[in-house]
């Protein structure tokens, strides 16, 4: 009954709402989350003046922003919690889902939602900013899409009504999804690494969950070693991912511009047109382009809330840059990996099997064992990094106990275990699901509170107007 609950919900976000009629019978499928995050992230690019391009030296120069108090996290370290996330699963098992169903062009559409994404990550996590507050279990601060919609419904009901305190439907339900959404990834993460230790080694999945479960565990029920874990793991992992890529792109140099030229091809294709088929290039890119960079979704702001910075803006700028090297670099290193292998090679399979194939072919069985150790890393970061989000969803609805927050733990530890030994699609579902309810309740309230965000950048850059004068 539960799985067939959860395939109804998921039918609902990620199914076809609308129909567009096509050239030669065929239809295009839009579904919900696609009407609600493409124009949201061209809302926001409009808006913002196109501030995912022109404001790059910004973004970088908001890394470097110091901290002052010992519990809270610099936006460097924020970043690199939401980048634990954004780099992890999404960069490969979802590029990998949105290639084998979608084929080639599905690559184009993510990189179209990181582009415009980026906009609506950087309005999410200044709002997020705007509205934090102190952290009384852990230090530092708190925040994400709960409390700015807490804070906004409050202040709505005050004013009409007098009247204060007691939680928002709104936020309680954001907070429900995002718990979801984040057992449903959990679930994801044990299920890949379970694969692909399978094929690379042979080894049962009921070992390497045990072993995936055991050693999270002893991580995640320490108060603070997340961060401090997340902080040397992953520049370590999106680096090593990042050279053995540029490896394999320059011994396959000459195959470059036909993989180019097949993504572009493939993206507008008459012939996936004419079959029907472009809506599920468009849908899985699109879906996985979220999944993976999260833009829109409101998990990366629970991060971004945590930074100690001197304006908002500055937490919205780190946030709108993990997009870029989420989607546009690590994204693009997985399906590179894939498309640069013989298509008859990899013609039929799906899933890890697909990556490690491909994998196979470049750097023989080394090859292999190095995607089936990435997974893992990759994985574990994001298992890391999902807690530090749950933290303030956990705190919203249960109240400040280490009770609620050690029982969410355990709860996220056994969904990891159950993972492990799932159905494929089921898995996925959990997650999409889950994201899919998130994106709708943060985008709603992006919208209403989309002047404070812009009002803050636009105040950001009349400052920097008058330092040069």
């Amino acid at each position: 009954m539960i799985v067939a609950l959860i395939e109804k919900v998921y039918g609902m976000l990620w199914g076809d709402l609308i129909r567009i009629p096509l050239p030669g019978g065929s239809t295009l499928g839009i579904s919900l989350l696609i009407i609600l995050l493409i124009p949201t992230g061209i809302y926001f690019t409009i808006r913002t003046r196109f501030m995912s391009l022109r404001m790059l030296p910004d973004m970088v120069r908001a890394l470097v922003e110091k901290k002052e108090g010992s519990f809270s996290l610099s936006t460097f370290q924020t970043l690199i919690v939401s980048t634990a996330t954004r780099v992890g699963m999404g960069n490969l098992v979802g590029v990998v889902a949105a290639v084998s169903i979608g084929g080639a062009g599905s690559v184009f559409w993510m990189w179209v939602t990181a582009l415009i994404g980026s906009c609506t990550a950087f309005a999410e996590a200044t709002l997020a900013q705007i509205h934090k507050e102190k952290d009384p279990l852990y230090g530092g601060y708190r925040g994400g899409p709960a409390y700015y919609i807490h804070d906004y419904v409050q202040a709505r009901r005050e004013k009409k009504t007098g009247q204060k305190g007691g939680k928002v439907i709104w936020a309680v339900l954001f907070a429900i999804s995002g718990l979801i959404c984040w057992c449903g990834i959990s679930q994801v993460i044990s299920n890949s690494v379970a694969s692909s230790f399978e094929n690379a080694f042979h080894i049962p999945p009921l070992y390497t969950t045990i072993v995936l479960v055991i050693i999270a565990a002893v991580i995640v029920l320490r108060k603070n070693a997340t961060v401090k874990v997340l902080d040397l793991l992953v520049p370590v992992m999106a680096a090593l991912y990042f050279v053995i890529t540029l490896f394999i792109i320059f011994t396959n140099l000459g195959s470059l511009p036909a993989v180019f030229s097949r993504i572009f091809r493939e993206a507008f294709g008459l012939k996936q047109a004419a079959a029907g088929g472009i809506g599920a290039v468009i849908m899985n890119g699109v879906k996985r382009g979220l999944f993976s960079n999260e833009a829109g979704s409101g998990s990366a702001p629970c991060a971004a809330a945590a930074a100690e910075c001197h304006r908002p803006v500055q937490a919205g700028l780190v946030q709108a840059l993990g997009v870029f090297i989420d989607t546009i670099i690590i994204c693009t290193c997985t399906a590179m990996i894939m498309l640069l292998a013989p298509e008859e090679m990899t013609t039929g399979l799906s899933g890890m099997e697909l990556l490690q194939t491909a994998m196979r072919y470049h750097l023989g069985e080394f090859g292999v064992v190095f995607i089936a150790a990435t997974l893992f890393m990759f994985s574990f970061s994001t298992f890391l990094g999902i807690l530090f989000y749950a933290r303030s969803n956990v705190s919203y609805l249960f109240g400040d106990n280490w009770l609620s927050q050690t029982a969410y733990k355990i709860l996220a530890l056994v969904m990891l275990f159950i993972g492990g030994i799932a159905a494929y699609t089921f898995v996925w579902d959990l997650g999409d699901v889950g994201i899919g309810l998130m994106t709708v309740f943060n985008v709603v309230f992006l919208y209403l509170l989309s002047d404070e965000a812009l009002g803050e950048l636009k105040d950001y850059e009349a400052q920097k107007r008058m330092k040069k004068k």
